[in-house]
């Protein structure tokens, strides 16, 4: 087997609109792809500009049996939950929410950037947990910009901030349930890299500006393109074009387990979704104090 993986699929992102009418980029689900083992979802947020008073966000809305992975880029979010927990998103900050049995919570622009418009671009990764797992304590892992891990490469080409995993001999602050990597690179213009990964992992690609060149072969492709590499080989290459290249590089041992999603409810049996829905229609996962 090779050892530089090969590219199996790239699939493009879709435009659409989720909680209160923000502007998302899908990669997955979409009819092309429903999941990738053990990701559930990944939201490009924007980039989109508002004028004051238009910034839109996610009100109320409850998560049961995964995580969710927040990365502000630009723009302020508030987040506020059914546990009393608040805080607010900056650029450049992670948020890991481990939702487990449940819990109920809202991500809201800054009222002080409502006020003032702006630009918000940012990401959000659904990990799935395993069976053992999805009706644990909700827990929070919080890491300012200033806090997230990060390397360059000798020649001060490759830039890493890694927010799960390790890279360029650097290791991730954030704690995982299952084996994940989530690194974000920023690659100078004519810079490559020959990133090694696990060879039980699954790993992809999702490149945010610039052009890329990725696998043995170089192929060129533009950005908001989801890149799935074969588990063929041992390392992922990346290089830039003749222009700056910002790429995130996520993968994760598959969980092989059965999926049952019901919008914010991700399960392993239909009776347990239906079990989810009358525990959040109880109030069972509590109600945000506003």
């Amino acid at each position: 087997m090779s050892p530089i993986r090969t590219i199996q699929h790239i699939i493009p992102a879709v435009r659409t609109i989720e909680g209160g009418g923000f502007v998302v980029h899908r990669p997955f689900p979409t009819r092309m792809l429903m999941d990738f083992d053990p990701f559930l979802l990944l939201d490009e947020m924007g980039p989109v500009d508002y004028a004051p008073g238009e910034a839109k966000g996610a009100p109320d809305h409850p998560h049961r049996g995964f995580e969710t992975v927040t990365y502000m880029l630009e723009g302020r979010f508030g987040h506020r939950d059914s546990a009393g927990h608040a805080g607010v998103l900056r650029p450049g900050d992670v948020q890991w929410m481990t939702a487990g049995a449940g819990v109920v919570h809202s991500e809201m622009p800054d009222p002080a950037f409502i006020r003032k418009g702006g630009r918000v671009h940012g990401l959000q990764l659904w990990v799935n947990l395993p069976q053992r797992e999805k009706m644990i304590a909700p827990r929070y892992q919080e890491i300012p910009s200033e806090q997230i891990p990060t390397a360059t490469s000798a020649d001060g080409k490759v830039h890493v901030k890694v927010i799960a995993g390790e890279a360029l001999g650097v290791k991730a602050r954030i704690e995982t349930r299952t084996p994940i990597l989530y690194q974000h690179f920023t690659l100078q213009p004519g810079a490559s890299i020959a990133h090694p990964v696990p060879r039980d992992y699954r790993v992809f690609a999702y490149p945010l500006a610039g052009k890329g060149l990725y696998g043995p072969t170089r192929q060129a492709l533009d950005a908001q393109r989801m890149i799935v590499f074969a588990e063929d080989g041992e390392a992922v290459a990346l290089a830039a074009d003749d222009e700056p290249l910002d790429v995130l590089l996520i993968g994760g041992v598959p969980l092989n387990e059965p999926i049952v999603r019901h919008g914010p409810f991700v399960m392993n049996t239909e009776d347990e979704i239906r079990q989810a829905i009358l525990d959040y229609q109880a109030g069972r996962m509590g109600q945000i104090a506003h």
